[in-house]
């Protein structure tokens, strides 16, 4: 199918076309006429993509596929909250600011928390020695992303609070930008702009504590797709879990798949994805838990207006037998 891009001022567009189109659908096992899948260019969703598997699986019983292109997850879920696309991939940050936000959408898979692929990074010859000396500093971050939670989370582990920090919200390709002119001191984010800042502006990941930097990823469908196509998730998931496997198996193929589809030079693309984690498994109670002190976390600095229980947005389906 041929990809197509969105951007902010189309989501409710979208969003009144699936509406219109999610109306004529009861509970059902019956299938839609076509599947939505917002995509970014990398990660496991872009090897399925590239496997065509959900082509495979859907099209013989008549559901087409759609992918849309997002640059990074908050405006994903914002569709995805709106039932402008049904299902998608993002970090730990998005979901929850989309859930203050009252979209409608599930937590469905995860891949597991790793320490690896996201960092905070200063200039070569930065006098930036370690996570104490960002106090007083300006920050680049995209604002409600993992690499948000990712600073935040950093800053607390040497005992910092968000105030003593200037964040300098910036999308990542701005925030690359305002790197590499030396507009802001440091830089959260997540590969593969780590891997270009650290190969092509001799960027220095900082040493964080383990526990602050390992990061669950998820899986997440419109809520009310996912109550009424329950089976439908069980296949979609099922297809993404073989692109994880065959993603952790090839690794060289992966990134020069990430490499021609974004336009990344391959040297790159391969440093992050030899330290990227490919995997779909079911939240557990530790995700679940990690998930929700992230949650609680943003709730403390003033970030998302009151207390949510990540726990009532995790699929309760289970598959059958």
């Amino acid at each position: 199918m041929k990809q197509s891009s969105v951007d902010r001022r189309t989501i409710l567009l979208l969003a009144a076309a699936a509406i219109s189109a999610s109306s004529l659908h009861a509970a059902t096992d019956e299938k839609p006429k076509q599947l939505v899948i917002g995509y970014q260019k990398f990660g496991v969703l872009l090897v399925a993509k590239a496997q065509r598997l959900l082509e495979k699986r859907f099209e013989p019983n008549g559901v087409t596929i759609k992918w849309v292109e997002f640059p990074f997850g908050p405006p994903m879920l914002e569709a995805l909250g709106a039932g402008a696309i049904d299902y998608g991939f993002t970090g730990d940050a998005p979901p929850i600011f989309a859930q203050a936000a009252h979209g409608r959408l599930t937590y469905v898979a995860a891949i597991p928390a790793n320490a690896y692929g996201q960092g905070v990074v200063t200039p070569r010859h930065s006098a930036i020695a370690g996570v104490a000396d960002l106090k007083g500093k300006r920050i680049g971050v995209a604002k409600g992303s993992s690499a948000h939670n990712l600073l935040v989370s950093t800053l607390e582990s040497a005992n910092l609070a968000f105030d003593d920090v200037t964040p300098v919200y910036l999308a990542p390709a701005d925030a690359a930008a305002a790197f590499t002119r030396g507009a802001i001191d440091a830089w959260s984010i997540w590969d593969p702009y780590l891997a270009i800042a650290e190969l092509n502006a001799g960027a220095r990941q900082l040493e964080i504590d383990a526990a602050a930097a390992a990061q669950s990823s998820f899986f997440l469908a419109n809520a009310d797709f996912a109550a009424r196509y329950p089976a439908l998730v069980d296949e979609i998931n099922d297809e993404i879990a073989k692109a994880a496997a065959w993603a952790a198996a090839h690794r060289a193929e992966v990134a020069a798949l990430y490499a021609a589809a974004s336009g990344v030079p391959l040297a790159a693309q391969r440093k992050s994805v030899d330290r990227a984690e490919f995997a779909l498994v079911s939240l557990d109670d530790a995700i679940i838990a990690e998930q929700q002190r992230v949650a609680d976390r943003f709730l403390r600095l003033g970030l998302i207006p009151a207390h949510l229980d990540i726990r009532d947005i995790v699929w309760k389906h289970k598959p059958a037998g």
